[in-house]
């Protein structure tokens, strides 16, 4: 039976490292320190939302309907997955600002935490 690779220790949380490849077909092993790339560290869900984002080519209202969740929750998973890849999240644009009505949506929805949409109105002068 073959597991997904895992990139965090379920013990401590640092970081794992491969130390043995094999193949399949000829049974071929090969010993040593392997890293794993930026993306075998994500959860499963980072990993999962990565792949609708790649797969709508970034389409923000195509990722909503997708996803089933507002606006709000995409710009904050993906923030969420920008600094999981160990990138500095950019600021947001004024047209990225949010409708007070998403916003007050994806707090009843328990989107997002008060304090995030508390913040988010602040943003957009409301």
């Amino acid at each position: 039976m073959k597991n997904k690779l895992i990139g965090l220790c379920p013990i401590c949380g640092k970081k794992l490292i491969a130390s043995e490849l094999t193949c399949t077909d000829c049974d071929t092993k090969i010993q040593g320190e392997f890293s794993l790339s930026k993306f075998d560290y994500l959860t499963t869900a980072q990993q999962e939302f990565a792949l609708v984002f790649l797969k709508n080519a970034g389409n923000i209202k195509s990722i909503e309907k997708e996803l089933n969740i507002s606006y709000p929750t995409v710009k904050k998973t993906l923030d969420e997955l920008i600094v999981a890849l160990g990138f500095k999240t950019i600021s947001i644009l004024p047209e990225d600002k949010w409708a007070k009505e998403d916003i007050l949506r994806a707090l009843r929805a328990k989107e997002i935490t008060f304090d995030e949409a508390e913040r988010m109105l602040k943003e957009c002068g409301e």
